[in-house]
């Protein structure tokens, strides 16, 4: 594929539409204006034969960084459309490349921000979702995961499945005859981390879009984050599971700090420090049982639920395991006066207080969740167009 130059304050005509910067394939060009190379490959170029989307540890800097830039591509398209200073493809009549494709979102536990993201980014595209909640389909009769997969992916286009165990979803993709994308695990939140690492570029590298590669990153779409120290501070689940597979690998460090028994998972660890090599281009990581260590010198504080759904009933063992562990300027003071605050919502008080959550100065959460819409649109043009374009032998 080739990359489409957008201008949004020119007036808009049905010569220069402005949808993306990187062409689809044949079938649903109506959406690009005329392509100008600007990179030496394409996106489809690096994802061909790429089926589902499971894990960040399934793909390369480079890859993830095609899937950030994209997504910074679509909120600027998507927001100059809502300042009236550009028109969606949809509403100038063009053929929409999912239009007639139905993505089938199994839930088995309920959710805001991916479900609303999840839809509206598929709609965009001219497609229809599907919910499946736990209730609506035979899963919770007791029919397989298996012959679940067989069974709808026969029908719809696309499977998205937010459910429990990260097994669960390796086997839908397993027995699926279309992508999968895992919207949430108990070990990995890939479509989270995304918007996290999108949120970061536009927090730290707000130019990211027309910065020009230096010579040790001629081949990356963005340039590697800056040595950020992003500091966890909570419960060793699938947020820090992601960003630890994630991040030191685009160049940023990361502290994490848990309450004895909490721990990230061994696999996960291990991956990471075979992968945080330090250096210009890899990130540096650390474990510690102190919040305040952690965060010291942190450019970006982050943390998440200490009772996940289906934890319910731990939860006043978790909360006073967790003391200490509150996110507020006092357990901050050793962090960078600017630094930020990061939280996947929702919220509950007790992980991090009302000065910190609500202060525009500290906190990026809304930001942070906006952004979830345009990372799974990203993932969506990866699975459904780019890797079905990739030319063989490329």
């Amino acid at each position: 594929m080739l990359v489409t130059k957008v201008s949004f304050h020119l007036p808009i005509s049905k010569k220069a539409p402005v949808f993306s910067r990187y062409a689809f394939p044949p079938s649903c060009r109506h959406f690009t204006s005329t392509p100008t190379p600007r990179y030496p490959t394409s996106p489809a170029s690096h994802f061909k034969g790429t089926k589902h989307f499971l894990t960040l540890r399934d793909f390369t800097p480079v890859q993830i960084l095609h899937l950030i830039r994209r997504s910074l591509e679509l909120k600027q398209q998507i927001t100059a459309e809502r300042a009236g200073q550009a028109l969606s493809p949809l509403a100038k009549g063009e053929i929409a490349p999912l239009a007639s494709k139905t993505l089938g979102m199994i839930f088995s536990k309920k959710s805001t921000r991916t479900r609303v993201s999840a839809e509206a980014g598929w709609a965009y595209y001219g497609g229809s979702t599907m919910y499946l909640g736990k209730d609506d389909i035979q899963l919770s009769g007791g029919e397989a995961l298996r012959d679940t997969s067989v069974v709808i992916s026969s029908m719809v286009d696309c499977l998205l499945a937010r459910v429990g165990e990260h097994e669960e979803v390796e086997t839908l993709a397993q027995y699926s005859s279309v992508p999968v994308i895992n919207a949430l695990t108990a070990k990995y939140h890939p479509l989270q981390a995304l918007a996290d690492i999108m949120t970061l570029y536009e927090l730290y590298l707000p130019d990211a879009l027309s910065h020009k590669s230096s010579p040790s990153s001629t081949s990356l779409p963005l340039p590697l984050l800056p040595k950020l120290n992003i500091a966890w501070v909570g419960d060793g689940n699938n947020i820090i599971h992601s960003l630890l597979v994630t991040l030191p690998r685009l160049g940023a460090n990361v502290s994490v700090a848990t309450p004895k028994g909490y721990d990230c998972a061994p696999d996960v660890v291990e991956y990471a420090e075979e992968h945080a090599t330090g250096g210009d281009e890899r990130g540096e990581i650390s474990f510690t049982r102190d919040p305040e260590v952690a965060v010291k010198d942190a450019d970006v504080i982050v943390t998440d639920t200490w009772v996940s759904m289906g934890q319910e009933k731990e939860k006043a063992k978790r909360l006073a395991e967790f003391k200490g562990y509150q996110v507020t300027e006092a357990m901050a003071k050793g962090a960078k006066p600017d630094w930020k605050f990061m939280h996947c919502l929702p919220r509950k008080p007790e992980e991090v207080d009302d000065d910190v959550f609500y202060n525009p100065e500290r906190s990026v959460v809304f930001q942070e969740a906006e952004n979830r819409k345009y990372t799974v649109m990203a993932v969506y043009e990866m699975l459904m167009l780019w890797a079905k374009d990739a030319p063989v032998g490329k």
